[in-house]
């Protein structure tokens, strides 16, 4: 059977929210709220997908600490199926402490940096080959490209960070067939003022080219024409953790399915719109026969 695949670390996500500031150094401050949380990345996406009835096919990194056992535990309760490629005694994860006020979120991470041999790169492989489509991300660029040259479709999306550049990310832009930066990456990617010399920069690379506005829904630029699709309307926004992974389950969902970018952006703007009014990455989403009604309201909008 045809499905998505992909390959990334997990995320765990410590959640605090209800406080008016964040702490100054020494000082101690209580949140009125508390949540433990799978993360955004791969995971997130393939768990949404797994939740509008596309089959993934998943590879990970787990270890025997309590939050990779947490994890496996998260993992099974959404049915989603994966692939353990680590072996060794460290902690393979990204530890994330996330503290929401009604202004922004501040972020304390924790990531290990894996160093992958050839072989466990091969096993990535093979348990992702005959994959339609492929989530991806900077990293397994050996893998991405056995993958294309199987006839996968790629999607690549990005996070922010520093030294972000059109030369550091350009082996993954050749080899993607779509990319999904939201308006801030793009802008930082390719080192322009405005989004459309953003677009036209981003053209020597997609015919296709997509950059997600936040709240305000989605430019696509084909050729000569823009197109913006537009946003749900009446969210009540609560946390955007997640966003851009939850627009990657519903864009993918529509290429998965043979609808056309439109209609897979709109889906896109569906899933990551909805995510943002719970706190998390998983807490709002729609399944299947949701996202179609709801699309279907807003089709008239994007023709």
């Amino acid at each position: 059977m045809e499905h998505v695949s992909g390959v990334g670390m997990i995320n765990v996500d410590i959640l605090y929210s209800g406080i008016e500031r964040i702490p100054n150094e020494g000082e101690e401050i209580y949140s009125k709220e508390f949540d433990i949380q799978l993360g955004g990345g791969i995971p997130a996406t393939m768990i949404n997908l797994a939740r509008l009835g596309v089959p993934t096919e998943f590879c990970t990194f787990l270890g025997n600490d309590m939050f990779s056992n947490y994890a496996r535990a998260q993992l099974e309760h959404y049915n989603t199926s994966y692939h353990n490629i680590y072996n060794g005694n460290d902690m393979p994860l990204a530890i994330t402490s996330i503290i929401t006020t009604e202004r922004d979120r501040t972020f304390l991470s924790y990531r290990n940096h894996l160093t992958l041999n050839q072989e466990e790169e091969d096993k990535i492989y093979q348990k992702l080959k005959g994959a339609k489509i492929a989530d991806m991300h900077v990293g397994f660029l050996d893998v991405y490209k056995r993958l294309k040259e199987d006839g996968t479709i790629l999607v690549f999306d990005v996070g922010w960070e520093e030294g972000m550049s059109l030369e550091k990310y350009s082996e993954y832009l050749k080899l993607a067939d779509y990319f999904t930066p939201n308006q801030k990456e793009a802008l930082e990617i390719t080192k322009t003022k405005s989004l459309q010399d953003a677009a036209d920069r981003l053209k020597e690379y997609f015919d296709k080219v997509i950059i997600k506005l936040d709240k305000n829904g989605c430019m696509l630029v084909e050729g000569d024409t823009t197109h913006i699709i537009p946003p749900l309307e009446n969210i009540k926004a609560v946390d955007a953790t997640g966003a851009g992974d939850a627009f990657l389950s519903g864009f993918i969902y529509g290429l998965y399915h043979n609808y056309d970018i439109k209609d897979s952006i709109l889906f896109g703007n569906i899933t990551g719109g909805l995510c943002v009014e719970g706190i998390g990455c998983l807490t709002r989403y729609v399944n299947e026969k949701e996202l179609l009604e709801i699309a279907e309201k807003y089709r008239k909008k994007i023709r």
